[in-house]
């Protein structure tokens, strides 16, 4: 079976500094963009991330402080990624958790507030094959694809062995699904109303928090009962997106009690 596309679906993959979404910052992107009819098209760039990059993180994807020296700043290259992955679904390895979190920080850190998921479905590869099989992305080339990945957290090597993954995906599983909304369903984890997972949907369909004293509330319930609580994780090291998700929560709330 072939994906089924009714709009572009963008495979990407970051290269960070960390794995702290509010704190780290991107250091190589690379998007492969698949059209419906099957056309695609790539692009991948080096990031000065305009912070120093740990040795540990170099050691792992092999992108130093001297290569990225003279590269454009994600604020430099933001309106190139916006531009193609616009009405585009998204798709990676680990993406819901990782690369599409930290993909909104930087876009809200760098004022493009156009940048918008609302209506965005995602396909989490690694999901599906951790439910499936559970190994890691190399190992889940060879199982998948019977290849070698060489180039290993290179972003492109990555990206390009996300997508023949899902496609080799689709052909083995008859119950995922081809088209990006059976994909998206079956490889996202608890329904998330933030990107990070600090808060969720409960069976009601109403946001709840997933963390502190006052896990498992709603929102508004714990808005209502300390208006001083929406305040403190303003002012906290909480991701942007997390912040403005309960931001329009909040005014959500207070114009429906004007109304």
């Amino acid at each position: 079976m072939n994906l089924k596309l009714t709009r572009p679906i963008a495979f990407f993959d970051l290269e960070t500094t960390g794995i702290h979404i509010a704190k780290d910052r991107i250091v190589e992107i690379s998007i492969l963009k698949v059209f419906p009819n099957g056309t695609k098209e790539s692009k991948t760039w080096l990031v000065n991330p305009e912070v120093q990059i740990p040795k540990e993180s170099s050691d792992i994807h092999g992108i130093t402080n001297d290569k990225i020296a003279n590269e454009p700043t994600f604020k430099e290259l933001a309106p190139l990624v916006y531009e193609m992955i616009k009405g585009c679904d998204l798709a990676g390895f680990n993406s819901n958790r990782f690369d599409i979190p930290l993909l909104a920080e930087e876009m809200l850190r760098v004022g493009l507030d156009e940048f918008d998921l609302t209506n965005i479905k995602f396909v989490d590869v690694q999901a599906i094959f951790h439910k499936k099989e559970q190994r890691t992305l190399s190992a889940g080339y060879q199982f998948y694809c019977g290849k070698e990945l060489e180039g290993a957290h290179s972003a492109e090597a990555d990206t390009l062995a996300t997508y023949e993954i899902l496609l080799a995906q689709i052909a083995k599983y008859d119950d995922i699904g081809t088209d990006v909304a059976s994909l998206s369903e079956y490889s996202s984890h608890q329904k998330r109303a933030d990107f990070a997972g600090f808060i969720q949907f409960n069976d009601k369909d109403e946001e709840i928090f997933t963390f502190g004293k006052y896990k498992n509330r709603t929102v508004l319930d714990v808005f209502a009962e300390n208006p001083g609580y929406y305040n403190w994780i303003t002012n906290a090291d909480f991701p942007l997106y997390t912040k403005k998700v309960l931001t329009n929560i909040r005014l959500k709330s207070l114009n429906n009690k004007l109304k």
